[in-house]
């Protein structure tokens, strides 16, 4: 049976790959209908949460994956209740500050995480980061590969790591492509708004400044955060994402990832969106896995969802570590930047300026964790 399931899997995604979308649905519709794929991982129901080769990523593409360890295990017998930081690991890249383990726990759904608390925080109001992994990734790894950490201690600020289970998705994916999951107080969206409520509430973070970003699946689900708790997050990353609503099932997410575009996105009660929070955007122009139309749709997006920009677009030209870019900048009226998307030229499905000791990393480029971190404290 999971050879049959991979066969139609990878028959699916080659037919995406070659533009024949109407094929593509047809085996991924013959697959369900036949049970393949129902129990797996694309439903949300409970899978077996060992990791093999051949694990289907749903990044756009199936390949051998050997998966990065789980984020470390709670000792609950030690008395550590389930919304409570437990045990304190080592921290990746030597910094200063804490990095506490914990598990959040909702009607929603539980969901483990890890948290960055910065040397110097003690009496003070500080901002908070919640960092979204993409697939295959943990919060360890993804903070070893963005440096989000070092930037943070710098900047005097929290962050905070949702960790996506194999139980959710078997290749810890967040299932930014599912429509429960794209609406607000339902599903994943649920639970990390909770998760993010109830970090601000425990560490006495400026509400002001609170903010999201995610990587490849993990920006798609930023995108989605972004767009239905606007009272709550006052600025966005997305990195090798794309937009809230770009995809339903796994056939659009298919076609999104390879840059078909989709209509606008819809708000819950099937109105267009209404508000839209300062977004910054990176996506390198030779990105195989996510195409790199989906940061210039992000961007459209949230002019549309804006009445249109009403100010004024600005573009300059750098080079960071080696790559060139193109940064785009919309400024609302008063002059103050509402959007950036940096395009890195030659950059493949990495995070940009990060450290090779995580895995979709590129060193080269610019510093997109420090980038964002500068952009969301000049906008709030």
């Amino acid at each position: 049976m999971a050879n049959e399931i991979l066969d139609e899997v990878l028959q699916a995604a080659a037919l995406t790959r070659a533009g024949r979308l109407m094929e593509a649905t047809r085996v991924i519709q013959r697959s369900l209908a036949g049970g393949a794929i129902r129990g797996g991982p694309l439903d949300g129901s409970p899978v077996s949460t060992s990791t093999t080769a051949n694990d289907v990523v749903i990044e756009g593409r199936c390949s051998e994956v050997s998966a990065p360890p789980l984020v470390t295990p709670i000792d609950r017998a030690a008395g550590a209740a389930e919304d409570e930081p437990a045990a304190r690991p080592a921290l990746p890249g030597g910094q200063p500050g804490e990095w506490i383990a914990g598990v959040y726990s909702s009607s929603a759904g539980d969901r483990a995480y890890k948290l960055y608390v910065p040397s110097r925080h003690a009496g003070r109001s500080l901002p908070l980061v919640v960092m979204l992994h993409g697939c295959t990734q943990t919060p360890d790894d993804f903070a070893a590969g963005t440096q989000m950490n070092a930037v943070a201690e710098d900047q005097n600020c929290f962050v905070l790591y949702p960790a996506q289970p194999n139980s959710a998705n078997h290749s810890r994916c967040w299932n930014w492509f599912k429509r429960d999951n794209q609406v607000r107080d339902k599903g994943e969206p649920s639970i990390l708004a909770g998760m993010t409520r109830q970090t601000a509430d425990r560490y006495g973070i400026d509400s002001r400044k609170v903010y999201v970003a995610g990587m490849s699946a993990g920006g798609a689900m930023a995108a989605i955060m972004g767009a239905v708790y606007p009272d709550l997050y006052a600025a966005v990353g997305i990195h090798s994402g794309l937009a809230c609503g770009s995809a339903h099932d796994l056939p659009s997410a298919l076609a999104a990832m390879k840059g078909m575009r989709p209509a606008l996105a819809r708000g819950a009660n099937g109105s267009a969106a209404s508000q839209s929070v300062p977004t910054i955007v990176f996506h390198g122009d030779q990105d195989k896995t996510v195409h790199p139309r989906n940061g210039a749709d992000v961007i459209a997006r949230s002019v549309h969802r804006e009445g249109g920009d009403g100010g004024s677009v600005s573009t300059e030209r750098g080079t960071a570590s080696g790559r060139s870019f193109t940064r785009t900048l919309h400024r609302d009226p008063a002059g103050r930047v509402l959007l950036e998307h940096w395009v890195v030229h030659g950059g493949g499905h990495m995070w940009f300026g990060g450290s090779s000791a995580g895995s979709y990393s590129d060193p080269g480029g610019p510093h997109a964790a420090a980038e964002m971190l500068r952009f969301f404290l000049q906008t709030s």
